[in-house]
């Protein structure tokens, strides 16, 4: 515990220190809003979509991705400690941890189609050879080259956005496994976002206030100088109800007033509902999976055909670009761990941890840290035994050499 007089020399407060930092003593202004936050386009933050992608992306951004070391089955050998595994799991740049980076390369991909994750900062110049990844960021592929792309990104030093030209070698550039269904001009997803806006045209139609009305006068209407009368009629209703303070106005007994401001019937309903079923059958999810009440087989059928085509389509990009073929050959790998115990609920737990522990597949301080439970410190609860063999190995006393000699003979 340090002492008062300690605490009183380095005490720091944010609001006593008047000294603002350097790189901000010459900035002319700042922004309301994140400059650096994915908005979406083409209409797809003005409909249900918007809630469809963010529930993608956050089932992804849960799942734990990470830099690590393989053995030559595939099983897990260790975690690496490099750049990499830091950007993936703690912090990606100044501004995003490494959860906030998959979901904006996760919403980013379903709105554009196609992404690229950029190192930003390296160990070293990544033209000259191999380099550790020391922060990334996902930006929209403006323009393609042959072996370049135009990459508009976002930088932390001037706070916008700039496009840059930058090699394919070394970006990662990542394509919606449902091009097909989400990006194409022609396909469900789109036709959906179609018939929503016109939806929501048709709703501001009818919101707007106007009263849709024709007058019948007692004359025809042939010469010019009827018209102008009529039209000075048309006026002076206008007047009527504008100025009223409910509306109201009156007209001679030979004119007739219809109202046409009567609901018209159309499928524009059916056909969004028809498309939004399809679209949920064709992304393999369900209206369950986005309420949270789909029970374990819809979510592990959602898992399965959703979440896991899109972390595969990041980890191989990644895989294949960040790591060298040296780096691959001696096991490294960018893999994602999902968590088995995320669907079971509380009831299956006891059956499921008493099965681990009999089949030694998992040991008792294991098992209380996915439960939520700190470790004990008894070295028992580390090992892989069945614990419902009650043997005790200290009264079990070792052979002598005698013995063991005389058993060899027998």
């Amino acid at each position: 515990m340090p002492s008062f007089k300690e605490r009183l020399q380095h005490a720091w407060n944010v609001f006593t220190d008047k000294e603002p930092p350097v790189q901000y003593r010459y900035v002319e202004g700042g922004y309301g809003i994140r400059p650096d936050r994915k908005r979406f386009s083409r209409g797809n933050e003005r409909s249900i979509i918007t809630a469809i992608y963010n529930k993608i992306a956050n089932d992804v951004a849960s799942v734990k991705i990470q830099h690590v070391r393989l053995d030559q089955n595939g099983g897990l050998i260790e975690v690496m400690d490099s750049g990499l595994n830091e950007c993936l799991t703690v912090e990606a740049n100044l501004d995003q941890t490494g959860c906030e980076l998959i979901r904006d390369i996760v919403l980013s991909m379903f709105d554009e189609g196609c992404v690229a994750v950029v190192p930003v900062e390296t160990s070293i110049n990544p033209k000259l050879g191999s380099f550790d990844i020391r922060s990334l960021r996902c930006g929209k592929v403006v323009e393609w080259f042959p072996k370049n792309v135009k990459v508009l990104l976002y930088n932390e030093e001037k706070g916008r956005k700039e496009e840059i030209l930058v090699p394919k070698k070394f970006v990662t550039i990542i394509e919606n496994p449902f091009y097909a269904v989400m990006n194409e001009p022609n396909s469900t997803l789109q036709r959906l976002i179609r018939k929503l806006n016109l939806l929501d045209a048709i709703d501001e139609q009818s919101g707007s206030g106007k009263l849709d009305l024709i007058i019948q006068l007692p004359y025809v209407i042939k010469s010019e100088a009827r018209r102008q009368e009529a039209e000075k009629r048309r006026k002076d209703i206008e007047m009527q109800l504008a100025g009223s303070k409910f509306g109201i106005a009156y007209t001679d007994g030979t004119e007739r007033v219809t109202q046409l401001n009567r609901p018209v019937e159309n499928n524009l309903m059916k056909q969004i509902e028809y498309l939004t079923s399809m679209l949920y059958s064709q992304l393999g999810m369900s209206e369950e999976v986005l309420k949270g009440t789909a029970d374990e087989k819809t979510m592990l059928n959602y898992q399965n055909s959703t979440v896991n085509p899109i972390l595969e389509a990041i980890v191989t990009n990644m895989r294949r670009k960040f790591l060298t073929k040296t780096a691959r050959s001696q096991g490294q790998s960018v893999a994602y761990f999902q968590d088995p115990f995320r669907l079971v609920p509380v009831t299956q737990i006891a059956d499921i941890a008493d099965k681990f522990t009999r089949n030694e597949i998992l040991s008792s301080n294991e098992l209380r840290a996915i439960v939520g439970y700190r470790p004990v410190d008894d070295p028992r609860a580390d090992e892989l035994r069945n614990k419902n063999i009650n043997q005790n190995t200290e009264e079990i006393e070792p052979m002598t050499t005698e013995e063991e000699y005389y058993d060899e003979e027998e």
